[in-house]
């Protein structure tokens, strides 16, 4: 991994990426649980065009909170990457199903192996995915090693943490949830160093619910694929 000099090694800029819809109930918890995991990381929350009170929360959470107003996560994550500054990026949702203590753990092999992607594949909790959810994942795990010589289990993971090599060369395309298709994609179509940790994988906060539409967002991530390929 790039570090500027051996000060930037030792004490990594840290930035911690929330893109955000209708995340109001949930997002005060997951801000608090990064600040106590990681109390030196810049913690961002990109609110987009939320209906609910996810801008308000987050700001009194402590995050800095921002807006995009194209509305779809691949916007999101696209302004954040072009937007943010920092040696080392994690990124999560804002629904506390993503296991916060585990980032550290992200952080280190990240460094220690000379990664420029560790993604946090979910594991342990069936009962938190949708049945559709499950069955797409697989499917489209299985879709992307036919057409990419794919070695990853888990594409559909949002939590991920990242170089800033990585970041800053990312030619984002999409915008919407085949953000993460097109992460997975660009690292095995440039060879790009990478890895997967197992960590545990949280059912969502009372009174939340998904915002991935099974059918909806599923042709968008084949067409996404195919658009690659």
């Amino acid at each position: 991994m790039n570090m500027n000099n051996k000060a930037s090694h030792a004490n990594p800029r840290i930035a911690v990426l929330l893109p955000c819809y209708n995340e109001g109930k949930a997002i005060a918890a997951v801000v608090h649980a990064f600040a106590v995991t990681l109390p030196a990381a810049d913690i961002y929350v990109y609110d987009n065009n939320s209906s609910d009170d996810t801008y308000v929360e987050a700001k009194k959470a402590g995050a800095i909170v921002r807006q995009e107003f194209a509305q779809g996560k691949g916007h999101v994550v696209r302004r954040m990457f072009a937007d943010i500054d920092a040696d080392i990026y994690v990124m999560a949702d804002g629904d506390g199903t993503y296991d916060t203590p585990s980032t550290p753990k992200l952080i280190e092999t990240l460094i220690n192996e000379q990664l420029d992607m560790v993604i946090g594949t979910r594991a342990g909790n069936d009962k938190a995915y949708r049945a559709g959810h499950q069955f797409g994942n697989r499917l489209f795990n299985w879709v992307l090693k036919l057409t990419f010589n794919s070695h990853f289990t888990d594409i559909f993971s949002g939590f991920r943490v990242f170089s800033r090599r990585f970041v800053k060369s990312f030619p984002a395309l999409s915008t919407g949830f085949d953000i993460e298709t097109e992460l997975s994609v660009h690292a095995l179509e440039m060879a790009i160093p990478t890895r997967e940790v197992p960590t545990p994988f949280h059912d969502r906060i009372a009174g939340t619910e998904s915002k991935l539409s099974t059918f909806k967002d599923g042709f968008r991530i084949l067409w996404r694929m195919c658009i690659l390929f």
